[in-house]
């Protein structure tokens, strides 16, 4: 009797773990194999889906995502494998996109379904909301999610690009989040107005970071044990209303992020009062021109001491969202930092906009030490 080849006796959970290491491009080489490596490695390729279209006056459909789309539908044996999904389309068309991507993401929402054991959601749609058809009353996002549950889902990012006067959301939108019952990091780059989601205990009950709008930050955190937030948008949509409606957590806010924003003293000011219990702070700062040209590199910087005296547990800030700091000159951070520090005592790292990172060595006499880069 022949023997049987070596790998025939081995389980596939060996041959998965093995398989694990390779690269896309050599698990389609084993899938060529036989049978049975054909349908280890076929799962494990379909577990990370990365796919990338650019739509222009020649493509003007994300064939990528639609191969793919088909692709699920012919192998839903497969659709408890693919834990991590992203798609991005990118427009690059002169005139408007064509109305072909609407039952596109018709489509994506057929393959999306089938997922129940997704864990990391990533959509941006680039120009297909622009094609929505005001009567039809739904976002381009909300179409390729509508009547999708996810239960195992962590993360979720969604967004298209956006205009004034275009489609908005609907409450589809809620409706979708209100089935991810798992879901921890939220991130909605083109929701700007209040989200009507149902109370806390029914809708994200472990939300842990968001990154949004102000005026839907405002409506999302009450309730919720968000403690790292990332504003986007304009500073002046950050009212002192929204800040304090943030601030209704079930957790602590201990990260800001305001890296999306050029950011003035007055809403670092508010910022200050209406959440003392950060920690970290990324910021990037709004320097007018004439100071720009009045003063030079980091002198920019030293009216920021006045307010980092408000932030009472501030352990690390980071000023390289900064563009116009000019370039890094060592002395100058240092007597920065000593500056900050005696504003801010707890201040512990700070990076600058020349992206010098200095911390306070505690084992050195208390002296700011610039950080080697790696």
């Amino acid at each position: 009797m022949a023997e049987m080849p070596a790998h025939s006796s081995l389980p596939n959970e060996i041959l998965a773990a093995i398989f694990t290491h390779l690269e896309p491009t050599a698990l389609t080489d084993v899938a060529r194999v036989s049978r049975r490596f054909n349908s280890v490695a076929e799962y494990l390729l379909y577990t990370i889906v990365a796919i990338s279209d650019v739509l222009n006056d020649v493509e003007q459909v994300p064939r990528r995502t639609v191969a793919w789309c088909e692709g699920m539908v012919k192998r839903q044996h497969l659709a408890d494998s693919v834990k991590r999904l992203q798609i991005r389309w990118t427009g690059e068309t002169r005139g408007p996109p064509t109305p072909l991507l609407l039952p596109i993401c018709d489509q994506l929402s057929l393959a999306i379904r089938t997922l129940s054991s997704l864990e990391y959601l990533e959509l941006f749609l680039g120009p297909a909301n622009f094609a929505s058809l005001p009567r039809e009353n739904i976002h381009a996002i909300e179409r390729a999610v509508f009547l999708c549950s996810l239960p195992a889902l962590r993360f979720c990012s969604l967004g298209a690009e956006y205009a004034k006067g275009i489609q908005p959301y609907t409450a589809h939108i809620a409706s979708f989040l209100a089935h991810t019952p798992s879901l921890l990091h939220l991130r909605l780059s083109d929701h700007h107005s209040s989200l009507n989601l149902p109370p806390p205990p029914h809708c994200l009950p472990f939300l842990q970071t968001f990154r949004g709008s102000a005026a839907t930050a405002a409506s999302v955190l009450p309730g919720r044990p968000v403690h790292y937030l990332w504003l986007i948008g304009q500073d002046s949509d950050v009212s002192r209303e929204n800040l304090l409606r943030m601030t209704h957590t079930t957790a602590p806010i201990r990260s800001l992020d305001l890296s999306a924003i050029s950011s003035r003293p007055l809403l670092l000011r508010n910022v200050s009062e209406c959440i003392p219990t950060l920690r970290r702070l990324r910021i990037r700062l709004a320097l007018r021109h004439t100071l720009h040209y009045a003063l030079s590199g980091i002198s920019l910087l030293v009216g920021l001491s006045s307010v980092l005296g408000a932030f009472p547990n501030l352990v690390y800030l980071d000023l390289s969202p900064t563009l116009e700091g000019g370039h890094a000159n060592a002395a100058d951070e240092r007597v920065l930092c000593t500056e900050y520090s005696r504003a801010c005592p707890s201040l512990r790292t700070i990076i600058f906009p020349s992206r010098m990172e200095w911390t306070l060595d505690d084992s050195y006499g208390n002296q700011w030490a610039m950080v080697e880069p790696q």
